[in-house]
């Protein structure tokens, strides 16, 4: 590769998404809880377990404790499960359940990322076949996602890779090294202090909807805090802009970069006081 080529590739830049409650205003795995049940793999009990594991991570986000409870609870309710079943599920009533919940600001800012020519990574705890369907549906050109163990079809239990706190950092490097991504010129965003070392792995971090720790974190480091509240039906967005004249379009991007920018200047100002 010649010398301009390298320095090329070194110039690729990403912007890291976390999943739930920075893209989606709901836990993606948990989402799917009645789904599984009208699809037969999981009881009622189960569904209702899942609505007050959901409705917790909510109000008060998970910290480690949470998650490796969680953790352990969903590899034990998938065991056994088939993969195919899950795939055809998710693929049914992915529209259904997430499109409604995928946050406008989010799409906003996907979308100003790859106009700027950067790639878009989802990066989740949840399980590849929840989260690769949704990257698509988002237009994210990569995910990173927790894999479990397949044997003849049908999930074990055990985990391959649980994309979780360091392992989404590592996972991030690793995909830096690979694709060409000068990590000091990306972009990351998340909702919880559990993922600071994949803020902490980029130039450009984001608090998002940010739990207490990392509203203090980011306020310490004078990281931009970033508030999503309005889901939008993802189709319906996409149908009006396709519809929208390119002038308008135009400016709605100027519009958002400009909001998001004010959004910025204010969290730090209010720091400053």
């Amino acid at each position: 590769m010649t010398e301009t080529g390298t320095d090329q590739l070194a110039r690729r830049t990403a912007a890291f998404f976390d999943l739930d409650k920075t893209v989606i205003a709901k836990s993606s795995t948990l989402a799917f809880s009645r789904s599984f049940y009208q699809g037969g793999l999981i009881n009622r009990r189960a569904v209702l377990r899942s609505a007050y594991a959901q409705f917790v991570y909510l109000v008060g986000g998970a910290d480690h404790d949470q998650m490796e409870r969680m953790r352990e609870y969903l590899s034990g309710l998938v065991t056994g499960w088939d993969v195919q079943t899950v795939k055809d599920i998710v693929a049914e009533t992915l529209h259904t359940i997430v499109d409604p919940i995928v946050y406008d600001e989010a799409i906003t800012l996907i979308e100003e990322h790859h106009l700027a020519h950067r790639d878009v990574v989802v990066v989740s705890s949840s399980g590849t076949e929840v989260v690769e369907p949704i990257g698509e549906m988002l237009g994210a050109d990569h995910i990173v996602a927790t894999r479990m163990v397949v044997d003849d079809g049908k999930f074990t239990g055990d985990i391959d890779f649980y994309a979780y706190a360091e392992n989404k950092a590592e996972a991030i490097r690793k995909m830096a090294a690979d694709d060409g991504y000068d990590l000091a010129r990306c972009y990351a965003y998340s909702d919880s202090v559990t993922d600071l070392p994949m803020l902490e792995a980029v130039g450009h971090p984001y608090a998002v909807n940010p739990d207490r720790a990392l509203r203090k974190i980011a306020a310490e480091r004078g990281w931009p805090v970033l508030v999503f509240s309005k889901p939008v039906a993802l189709r319906q967005r996409r149908a009006s802009i396709r519809e929208a004249p390119k002038p308008a379009i135009a400016a709605a991007a100027i519009g958002a970069g400009a909001a998001a920018a004010g959004l910025a200047w204010y969290a730090m100002r209010r720091r400053g006081r």
